[in-house]
Order: C-alpha cells, then structure tokens, then sequence
C-alpha cells in the first residue's frame, strides 16, 4: 500500500518506520514549517502545571531553570513522550483529544482551579481550551510559542514520485495542513490524480473541510492508532 504522510519528518518518523517495516510503501509530504517563536524563558516555580496540546510546544518551549517536577498535561502519547524526553517527570496524556484534555485537566486532584496553569500551543488553534478553562474558574494563561507556516512548493522530484505512487491512505494531522495541502496538489496539478486516494482525517473539522472540496473518500482516525487503520 502506497502511504502518504504529511506532518513534518521530525513527528512522523517513527511512524513512518514502523509502516515500511510492514511492508508499505511510504510517501512524505511535508504541509506545515514549525517555527520557534522568540518567547520568554518561563520560570516554572511561577506555575502549578503546565499544558500542551502538540509535541512541537514542548520542544519550543524554553524555561529558566531546571525545575521538571511540574505536573504536565499532554494530548496525547506522542506528545508525552516528547515531554517526557524533555525531563519532566510528572506527566500525563488524554489520549490525543483536546475534549478529553480538557475533562482530565477539570477532574484532576492535582491541581485546583486556584492553580496557576501555562497553556503553550501554536499561532493557529482549532479550540480555545484557555477560555473554556477559564469559564470554569481556571487561572490559566495561553503562550505561543511557535508558529506552523505553510508549505505550498513541491519539487519535480517528489511531484514525479507521487506520480508514479499514488498514495492509497493520506494522513492529515490539522486544519491548517489539510489546507496547505489542497493548495500543494491543486497548484501542481495532482488534484485529479489525488481525489481517488483515501485522506485520514485526525478530526471531524478535518474530515468536513475535505468533505467541503469534494473529497470523496474520507475517515477520521484517532493519533496513535494509525496502524489500526490500515
């Protein structure tokens, strides 16, 4: 099977190892730049827990000492393992859906809503989970500290490959990359070519943006269960 992955390399790879040694034929596709933004070092004494929502807040995130003993609430597995390879030591995940975050962070008895909170996320968010935590009380404080910047360019070279392999699963990570996508294929004249593929889809949002230009064959997946899909 001819699968085309399209996060950055950095969050795909063991991923992308793990279906070749299955036997699949792996295509990448990258659709979003991450850029570390010149945030502040943030002091972690200052705070009772910290919250992401992608891997790529962890990794841009800078701190001014050493302190990892805060607790951290992930998305999801992949999210904190990356933490965990950061050093912090006390984490937990919701299993890959904001929703889900959001509840575990609200049920949680280590924190409470008199808690301070650092909420680190990207320049372009789907949900707002800072002002849905602030409606319950939450002392919560949203910090970007990257941005995701769209990839539009396709070199002859992989146009040639896609061509010659056409993908059977597409896997799409956000709404911004599933943008950035149409707008790769369309602009290099793959659109027609693509259609026929099947485009897995992290979200419902995802999944209706593709259903909005005439996608035909559409799923929605949960990360982390992506071999499960195959």
């Amino acid at each position: 099977m001819n699968i085309l992955m399209t996060r950055p390399l950095i969050d795909s790879e063991d991923l992308m190892e793990k279906l070749f040694s299955k036997g699949h034929k792996i295509l990448h596709l990258p659709t979003l730049k991450i850029l570390s933004l010149n945030m502040n070092p943030i002091n972690p004494d200052k705070y009772n827990a910290f919250v992401f929502t992608s891997s790529n807040a962890v990794r841009n995130l800078k701190l001014l000492n050493e302190n990892k003993k805060i607790i951290c609430f992930c998305v999801g597995s992949i999210t904190e393992k990356i933490a965990r390879q950061f050093g912090f030591q006390n984490t937990v995940s919701a299993g890959g859906n904001v929703n889900a975050l959001k509840n575990l962070i609200e049920n949680s008895k280590s924190i409470s809503e008199k808690s301070k909170i650092a909420y680190f996320c990207g320049d372009n968010i789907s949900y707002n989970l800072d002002s849905e935590l602030k409606k319950e009380g939450f002392d919560i404080i949203k910090i970007i500290n990257y941005s995701a910047e769209k990839i539009i360019s396709l070199s002859e070279e992989n146009k040639k490959i896609i061509e010659k392999n056409v993908p059977d699963l597409i896997f799409v990570y956000s709404l911004r990359s599933a943008q950035s996508f149409i707008e790769i294929i369309k602009n290099h004249s793959l659109y027609p070519l693509m259609t026929g593929s099947t485009v897995m889809c992290i979200s419902k949002k995802v999944a209706d943006f593709f259903k909005l230009v005439g996608w035909k064959k559409i799923e929605v997946f949960n990360p982390g269960e992506e071999l499960l899909k195959l």
